[in-house]
């Protein structure tokens, strides 16, 4: 007969406990945001009418030959100078027939999440063609081992709500190659809801099979989408980009759910100053639903306007700025006033290293952007070096940051019982202090998050516990999870079929 274990008593059982499942969650994904608001109404109206006037008198170049015809039977005008333009009734009834609100599923349904409102959800993107070594703590080429490594990693960390492919795998030379094999390695290792970029059209109708033996047959998928496809249909500034439009076609064949991404820098291919890059951008991506509204009026559209920033000095991408931060903020309001699904990109740390100014950057953009109501938050977890980087502790890292982020969205809800009238008298007269009442044990499960990775000892107790950083922390999380959790999705049978349907590396 074994030991009875002995009892946990005191604060370190309590926290002990805490540490092994906590009683709740009181920062889950899905906060409301909002209240953050870098625009005033006028503002609001002036980059909208802005950007109204851009696309009826500026309009949009290079349209391919499909999409013309389309547009032009839906009420855009062709100004015969190799332009089209959009008159403000056709992009109002565009923004008002788009859908406000659906669910991007997950192959487990308890992990799909409803896109728009006033829920805010970070996630991932990014294509980092470099890995941060979890040995060597240097840079390399991505590969696709490391994609189906972060893709695991990130399958337990819960404020990852939904996971697009991080890095490219630039071992694999061939392009249907790496489309196929990127989309497998989502399949295998995580059953959240997931997102991959097709690099032509025609890769869409093979991969849409593999995701069909996964989803149970032929149909299946349609049925129940569990991966959305990030396009970039538009080339700023002011122009489409024919290979994009072609596999916004395709998806949409498929009943694939679309980001239509406007990445536009300022200074560069978009206007410098902040208020001009808003209406450029605003205008881009409003492009890009006209565009969806005319192939299938209602399709499931993230309205995903990124403001991109540069170095104007040296011209170099920076993911971390405060400019940075206002952009996409002011990108979220904007889109969320419109009423569209909203996402923007934030937490694009330009720090190489996981250090004092990867937490400022990371911290900085991506609070503004959860404050002003982003729906989806891309690039949120994992990226470093301007994007060029992703990196295993990153996305330990991120995730607690998220939940801070999430506490500080849920607010404070003010009620009788958190008034706490009964427990202030009860302590003014009695002990004279609140430490073991049960209006604050009631509190403490409920109220605060405690993180695991943050270090809140006193400085011996630190050093006696071996001075460590949060690199250091997190890099042993990584380790660990990558050590131990090594899911598969995927049947036998389904792996089967689909190895012997394609190049599977």
């Amino acid at each position: 007969m074994a030991a009875p274990q002995a009892k946990r008593s005191g604060r370190k059982g309590r926290l002990a406990q805490r540490a092994e499942k906590p009683a709740l969650d009181p920062c889950p994904p899905g906060q409301p945001g909002g209240a953050y608001k870098p625009l005033t109404g006028v503002e609001l109206e002036r980059i909208y009418n802005t950007s109204l006037d851009l696309l009826e008198k500026l309009g949009i170049g290079d349209v391919p030959d499909r999409l013309r015809a389309d547009l032009l039977a839906i009420g855009a005008q062709d100004n015969r100078e190799g332009r089209i333009l959009f008159p403000p009734e056709l992009v109002e009834q565009a923004i008002d027939q788009a859908a406000k609100t659906f669910v991007l599923h997950g192959r487990d349904a308890a992990r799909s999440i409803v896109v728009g409102g006033n829920r805010v959800y970070f996630g991932t993107g990014g294509a980092a063609v470099q890995t941060l070594d979890l040995q060597s703590g240097l840079y390399r080429p991505s590969t696709l081992q490391d994609l189906h490594d972060f893709t695991r990693l990130q399958d337990v960390l819960p404020n990852v709500s939904w996971f697009t492919r991080c890095c490219v795998a630039t071992d694999l030379e061939e392009i249907f190659d790496l489309d196929v094999n990127t989309a497998y390695a989502l399949l295998k290792n995580t059953t959240k809801p997931t997102a991959t970029s097709f690099t032509l059209a025609k890769h869409v109708a093979p991969i849409v099979e593999m995701l069909e033996i996964a989803a149970g047959g032929p149909g299946e998928f349609a049925k129940r989408p569990f991966m959305k496809a990030h396009i970039s249909p538009m080339i700023s500034p002011m122009r489409y980009g024919a290979d994009a439009v072609d596999v916004v076609y395709a998806c949409i064949e498929h009943n694939i759910p679309i980001s239509c991404i406007t990445a536009a820098q300022a200074g560069a291919t978009a206007p410098a100053t902040l208020a001009g890059f808003l209406a450029q951008s605003l205008a881009e991506t409003l492009a890009s639903l006209v565009m969806v509204h005319a192939i299938q009026p209602g399709f499931p559209m993230i309205f995903s306007n990124w403001p991109l920033v540069i170095d104007l000095r040296t011209g170099a991408f920076s993911g971390g700025s405060g400019e940075t931060a206002v952009l996409n903020a002011a990108s979220a309001q904007l889109s969320n006033w419109l009423g569209l699904p909203s996402g923007v990109a934030c937490s694009m740390s330009d720090a190489k290293a996981i250090d004092a100014q990867y937490g400022i950057e990371k911290g900085l953009t991506s609070m503004a952007a959860a404050l002003a109501g982003g729906n989806l938050i891309y690039e949120s977890s994992g990226m470093t070096a301007s994007l060029l980087g992703a990196s295993f502790e990153a996305f330990v890292l991120d995730d607690e940051m998220h939940s801070h982020t999430y506490r500080a969205l849920r607010g404070i809800e003010v009620t009788d019982e958190n008034l706490g009238f009964d427990a202030i008298c009860e302590a003014v007269l009695g002990d004279g202090h609140f430490l073991g009442g049960q209006h604050t044990f009631a509190a403490m499960e409920r109220d605060y998050f405690y993180p695991s990775l943050a270090d809140r000892d006193e400085p011996r107790t630190w050093a006696d516990n071996g001075a460590q950083d949060a690199w250091t922390r997190a890099r042993h999380r990584a380790h660990e999870i990558l050590r131990t959790h090594t899911p598969n999705y995927l049947t036998a049978e389904q792996d089967q079929q689909i190895r012997e349907r394609f190049n599977i590396f």
